[in-house]
């Protein structure tokens, strides 16, 4: 079974909804790959300007246009003709002009002349006027590369001249243009390429866009190298940055141009066009500002590097003088299993490196403590499935003989054939120490001792079959002179659904930080790749099988009849509103928004609000149980732990949240 098939079924991200999305704190923007004709410059200004009338009408806010678009970047020494530069100039006054027709503001590559020299300049337009001119700092004049020849760097410009042209516009690479509130910075091509971008200076004074303008040919493996600055780039600056580079129409008397647009957000790529196209093309995404706002201020470095590296040189902020307005839909991708990894080439190795983080933590545990006996409860469900893979694995790392691991099957009122054989079958498969204690009679003589009817299948019924099952581990783990291993997982922790020093309690947790979604892709991602067709059959059984603690008595058919997310809901919308509200403290109407895109079609609104309140109301009932947690392994951006990720007060208040979701429709 191919692992590209892990993910597949029954989620639709299509952009359905018809909200404002820019109410949102989403950004609209736009990469353009045209097809120029060299020093043809009226036919490339016809271009960018049919062009611009399509992004208006797709609610664009700001769009970018490859560098000296206007004119072709191989005209090569027909940059000091008059001719070029006189068309050139009259092509700037064109779109000066067409601007005003249009609710965003554009940015195209263009030679500029200051003061007798000529700048390769980022060009932006907005309501009639030219907004600002950013000239290129790093000039690259080394292989295939001579700019030098016909242009000068930023840095020749005299110190005295800081406008340009009939609107006075500000040139210079201090520059800072506020868009609907949205700080937006330039730089061009080669400035990515520089130890320090002029883009960090950017972004450390307020642009949370960084838009390139690029003309860069194509070499073998230069595309993938690209991509990987752009990326750190954008993540180092807790950015966006929109990438656009000349293709179709270039002159390839030496060089060939692929055309490339991508969109980066923070890292992450959100858009990317497809290259080597003889026509032109464009791609549009949204901006999570949001997203960006919070990781400045939540990760103090980047507050620091502002004090450091501005030195006391001050930046002008220039309005671009636009006016907001909605943005319907919404042009992004928002996957409905944020913890999960996607679907391609990285899905075995992110999966690998978790397990691996997983093994890491246990196997340091067992090493110090000197532990060669482990004792995990097995219940044929995916927590304590998962736990005894990597038990199984860790073991296999120290070199220590598997049988050292005693998992133990405590049947009791709720227990089905299902989940005890598949318990049984695989312990058997994993070669590891089998035991079976059935906890029927000791829990029924437990009720007779508090006085309990064993037909009131409350919440007493249910806890007393825990905590009877977490005494039994923990005194065969007394017995075999080892450690009892926690299967419990990062969304139960989240909710709350564990008994309090019940299956809560461990002396290692190795699944802390896995929610109830990876857990389920880990386990079938653990199918797919091992060579034991029985085990493959056992655990792939387990995956399907519904969750449930297995508490109460089970239907007249012997299935399961308590169903964990029929009591407290969906695993997948419990998992995402955990994600959002934890990575990024978004507010509930703000997760609302995204989960209403993530699983369109198949949740309706009324369903994710209802479980929406569930989860706010659980999570913050039941930090008391997360305060005192045994330790375990992060493995990603979200834990609870109370010795980092997350400090609360047991007795904070969900009122504001609450009251939020209650306004929601």
């Amino acid at each position: 079974m191919s692992t590209d098939k892990l993910n597949a079924g029954k989620y639709n991200s299509a952009n359905v909804a018809t909200e404002d999305s820019r109410a949102h704190g989403f950004f609209r923007v736009a990469s353009v790959i045209p097809e120029v004709k060299i020093a043809d410059v009226e036919a490339n200004v016809d271009f960018i300007i049919n062009k611009l009338d399509e992004l208006n009408a797709s609610g664009t806010r700001v769009a970018v246009f490859p560098e000296l678009c206007v004119t072709g970047y191989t005209c090569g020494d027909l940059f000091h003709q008059k001719e070029l530069l006189e068309t050139s100039s009259a092509g700037i006054a064109r779109l000066r002009e067409v601007s005003s027709k249009y609710d965003m503001m554009f940015v195209v590559g263009a030679p500029i002349e200051i003061c007798d020299t000529l700048y390769n300049c980022a060009v932006a337009f907005a309501n009639g006027r030219v907004v600002a001119v950013v000239p290129k700092t790093y000039l690259p004049n080394y292989n295939e590369f001579y700019e030098r020849r016909w242009f000068a760097p930023a840095g020749n410009i005299p110190t005295g001249i800081l406008e340009w042209g009939p609107d006075n516009s500000p040139v210079g690479t201090d520059i800072v243009i506020d868009v609907d509130g949205v700080g937006v910075g330039m730089e061009i091509c080669e400035d990515l390429w520089t130890p320090i971008p002029p883009s960090t200076r950017a972004a450390l004074n307020g642009a949370e866009i960084i838009l390139n303008l690029s003309a860069s040919d194509d070499l073998i493996g230069k595309y993938d190298y690209l991509k990987s600055l752009i990326s750190q780039q954008s993540a180092r600056c807790i950015s966006a940055y929109v990438y656009s580079s000349a293709g179709f129409g270039e002159s390839t008397t030496d060089l060939a141009f692929d055309g490339k647009a991508l969109i980066y957000e923070n890292g992450t790529l959100l858009a990317e066009a497809p290259r080597w196209t003889r026509h032109s093309s464009h791609i549009i995404a949204d901006i999570d500002i949001e997203a960006i706002r919070h990781d400045r201020r939540h990760i103090m470095s980047f507050g620091d590097a502002r004090k450091i590296e501005n030195n006391g040189e001050p930046v002008r902020h220039v309005s671009a003088g636009i006016a907001e307005y909605p943005q319907k839909g919404l042009k992004r991708n928002v996957s409905p299993l944020p913890f999960v990894p996607g679907n391609g080439k990285t899905i075995d190795s992110r999966c690998e490196e978790i397990i691996n983080i997983q093994i890491s933590g246990l196997a340091q545990r067992l090493h110090v403590t000197h532990t060669q006996n482990l004792v995990i409860g097995i219940s044929g469900g995916l927590d304590s499935t998962l736990a005894l893979l990597v038990a199984a694995r860790t073991f296999d790392v120290l070199g220590l003989d598997r049988k050292g691991i005693i998992g133990v099957t405590m049947p009791g009122f709720g227990t089905t054939d299902r989940t005890h054989d598949n318990a049984v079958e695989l312990m058997k498969s994993l070669g590891i120490t089998s035991r079976e204690i059935s906890i029927t009679a000791a829990v029924k003589q437990h009720f007779s001792d508090i006085g309990h009817d064993i037909n009131v299948h409350d919440v007493t019924y249910e806890n007393s079959q825990a905590r009877e099952r977490t005494q039994l581990l923990m005194d065969i783990a007394n017995q075999v002179g080892g450690m009892v291993l926690g299967t419990g997982d990062l969304s139960e922790l989240a909710l709350g659904w564990a008994t309090y020093n019940g299956d809560h309690m461990s002396m290692y947790g190795v699944n802390a930080s896995v929610p109830k979604t990876l857990a389920k892709h880990l386990v079938k991602w653990c199918a797919v790749t091992t060579e034991d067709d029985h085990e493959r059959q056992i655990l792939l059984d387990i995956v399907d099988t519904p969750i449930s603690p297995e508490l109460i008595p089970a239907d007249e058919k012997g299935n399961i009849k308590q169903k964990t997310e029929d009591l407290v809901g969906p695993y997948e919308l419990h998992d995402f509103y955990l994600y959002y509200t934890l990575r990024y403290g978004f507010t509930p109407r703000r997760v609302y928004y995204l989960a209403k895109h993530a699983f369109s079609g198949v949740y309706d609104s009324p369903t994710i609000l209802k479980w929406l309140r569930t989860f706010y109301r659980r999570f913050f009932t039941q930090q008391f149980k997360r305060s005192c947690l045994p330790d375990g392994p992060k493995i990603g951006s979200v834990c609870l732990s109370p010795r980092g990720d997350w400090r609360m007060p047991s007795d904070a208040s969900s009122a504001a949240w609450l009251k939020e979701v209650d306004s929601l429709h």
